[in-house]
């Protein structure tokens, strides 16, 4: 505490020269001077206690050690301050150029406006009219190509596949049956003709055995061609027999189920309430997106030309994609030229019909350069 009166004493201050700088006083730099004094004063005496406090006993000599440790520490703090901002703003910068902020990106010189589509889609249905009795798809059902979708009432078809396969039998049956026929009428025309040669046997016996024989080979090639109808009609039945089961024709997803189990189902509209169609399916696959391009810009764009599509669904997802061809043809009515660009990432929440937007983008410098 002397230390501290001490202090006080040196910082008196003569009031009549702060009053009057003008007189010879410190003016502004004597008020400075009083306040880094106080400031240290200040410290100096925060010091001593903080070293009575711990240790206790200790004389002047502590206090003002504990003073310089705590002025230390504050200069400290404040370089570690600094050094901090640098550090932050290093890191900030090495995040950005880890980010990619900065450099050059391929930059939009086209927008458009289309749909997405699939290249394969099929309307599925039946090849001949029936009443479905089997459906066992249903909407978003993936299904392997090949794959059963329905059946339809073959108890005709299946009937006349019976009929013509018992026809195919007795088809064969007459054949071997001609077989046996002309085997036996070969050796008996040889012998006549043998009789006929040394004259035992009259010409018209002769001639009679000669007819058999070769009405017994005519017979056989007839039987032979009933044979071969027989199968192709049993062919033609097991088709009809088989266009009651209807199967996919490729790999995809069922979008549309048209029918059900009772319906009559026709590939031609016959009116009423006959269905033309099973179902619609998709190939997931073969989705692209198709858009109208002006005929002002379309000489923007060529095929393997890079672009971002964004689904309307989606408006922050950029899906990759490029330029998969340009119809040659134009619109008339809207002056347009439907350019299709295909996704190079294939994603289940891509769907047929999704509105979307393609930002078409500008070649990267290697392939200016190499153009």
């Amino acid at each position: 505490m002397e230390d501290k009166a001490k202090l006080l004493d040196q910082l008196r201050i003569d009031r009549s020269q702060e009053r009057a700088p003008e007189r010879g006083g410190g003016g502004p730099w004597l008020v400075v001077a009083i306040v880094v004094l106080l400031v240290v004063a200040a410290a100096g005496a925060g010091g001593w206690w903080l070293g009575h406090r711990a240790a206790p006993g200790a004389g002047s000599g502590s206090g003002a050690s504990a003073a310089d440790e705590a002025g230390a520490a504050a200069a400290g703090g404040v370089a570690a301050g600094d050094a901090g901002a640098g550090t932050g703003e290093a890191a900030e910068a090495g995040t950005a150029a880890a980010s990619g902020v900065g450099a050059a990106q391929p930059q939009s010189i086209l927008d458009a406006s289309g749909y997405v589509v699939a290249q394969r889609e099929a309307a599925v249905s039946a090849k001949a009219m029936g009443k479905v009795v089997e459906l066992d798809i249903q909407e978003g059902q993936a299904v392997k190509a090949g794959e059963v979708l329905a059946r339809l009432d073959d108890t005709n078809t299946r009937a006349a596949l019976d009929a013509a396969r018992a026809q195919l039998g007795e088809a064969r049956a007459t054949l071997e049956a001609a077989k046996v026929a002309l085997a036996d009428a070969g050796p008996i025309f040889e012998r006549t003709k043998e009789e006929r040669a040394q004259a035992v046997i009259s010409a018209q016996d002769f001639d009679q055995a000669r007819q058999t024989f070769n009405a017994a080979q005519t017979d056989l090639a007839v039987k032979q061609r009933m044979v071969d109808v027989a199968a192709a009609e049993v062919e033609e039945a097991q088709r009809n027999e088989d266009d009651m089961t209807v199967r996919a024709p490729f790999a995809g997803v069922i979008t549309v189920k048209s029918a059900q189990p009772g319906e009559i189902v026709s590939p031609m509209a016959t009116g009423g309430f006959t269905r033309t169609g099973i179902a619609t399916l998709v190939d997931m696959d073969s989705l692209e997106v198709e858009v109208d391009v002006s005929e002002n810009f379309i000489n923007r764009v060529h095929v393997g030309m890079p672009a971002v599509v964004k689904l309307t669904a989606y408006p922050d997802w950029g899906i990759p994609a490029q330029v998969v061809a340009i119809i040659p043809t134009a619109d008339r009515s809207k002056a347009t030229v439907t350019v299709r660009v295909g996704f190079k990432l294939k994603d289940p929440r891509i769907l047929p019909e999704m509105g979307a937007r393609v930002s078409f983008l500008s070649a990267s410098a290697k392939q200016e350069g190499a153009s």
